[in-house]
């Protein structure tokens, strides 16, 4: 009888034993299901998991955004940070907007952010510290001079070679202007810091985007100021792409939300819609 029961019991506690295993496994099975889910969720992958975090300038200028207010999703770039964001699977109210200089932006190192947009050429040289999407805008270069300045009719390239030359540190104009124009020029930090050297006479001529160009003069950051003309062979074939961290998680579906965009079209209504004041009718100089 004694037998009897214990092995009863035995099997009981065996059968026991089982069903616990079963249940536990069961349940590292939902737990594994549900960190794989997550893991393929890309709202998931970001800093702050569920938000979406979007760094621009500081301040962030017409017609990229309006009125420096960059959630609103007016001017081009906020306009096209929403439609990625909203591409990623991502709410309007879920996107959180951050601000950053140009230059640490694309500095190495961690970053509090998942995507950064003010303007961004796409170069070898930063893809070392940074990653890029695909580009949304080919921008080119252009000259920016006083009314009043001697060199206010040159016609030519080479006919700036005498003047004292800004650019912003750091950018495709900053590489132009080195190349094509005089090895000797003048750095700035940003663009407001540039427009303010030609306003104060500084300088005899600013070089930097043709869109940064026309919003320099028509918002009289320069006063008495003209475009001087676009520069020849300056369009950024590369173009513009929105800055990641290094090696993000997003990397890929960021780019394949800018190509999406690009294939259907939206991208060009947003350029038609905010930029195409800025680039039509300008004289292209001879080199």
């Amino acid at each position: 009888m004694f037998n009897k029961q214990h092995i009863v019991r035995t099997i009981a506690a065996t059968a026991s034993i089982l069903a616990l295993s079963f249940t536990a496994a069961c349940g590292s099975g939902q737990s594994t299901a549900s960190n794989s889910a997550d893991s393929n969720d890309i709202t998931q992958q970001t800093y702050k998991p569920g938000k979406l975090t979007i760094a621009t300038g500081q301040p962030a200028y017409e017609p990229w955004v309006m009125n420096d207010k960059p959630e609103s999703g007016e001017g081009y770039e906020a306009a096209v940070a929403y439609a990625v964001a909203d591409k990623l699977g991502f709410k309007k109210s879920d996107v959180v907007w951050t601000r950053t200089a140009f230059d640490t932006a694309i500095a190495p190192g961690a970053k509090d952010w998942d995507l950064n947009i003010q303007q961004f050429g796409i170069t070898d040289e930063r893809k070392k510290a940074v990653d890029f999407s695909s580009s949304y805008y080919n921008d080119s270069q252009s000259v920016v001079v006083k009314k009043d300045s001697k060199f206010a009719n040159v016609t030519k390239v080479s006919d700036l070679k005498d003047a004292t030359v800004g650019v912003m540190v750091g950018t495709l104009a900053y590489d132009y202007a080195k190349a094509n124009i005089k090895d000797d020029i003048q750095t700035f930090n940003d663009d407001a810091a540039l427009a303010q050297a030609l306003d104060a006479g500084q300088i005899d001529a600013l070089v930097t985007s043709t869109v940064e160009c026309v919003y320099m003069v028509q918002s009289e950051q320069v006063k008495d100021a003209k475009v001087l003309g676009r520069l020849p062979d300056s369009e950024d074939k590369s173009g513009m792409g929105i800055v990641l961290p290094k090696d993000s998680k997003l990397t890929a579906a960021v780019t394949k939300a800018v190509n999406d965009l690009n294939a259907d079209g939206t991208i060009k209504k947003l350029q038609d819609k905010w930029l195409a004041e800025y680039t039509t009718d300008l004289t292209e100089l001879k080199k």
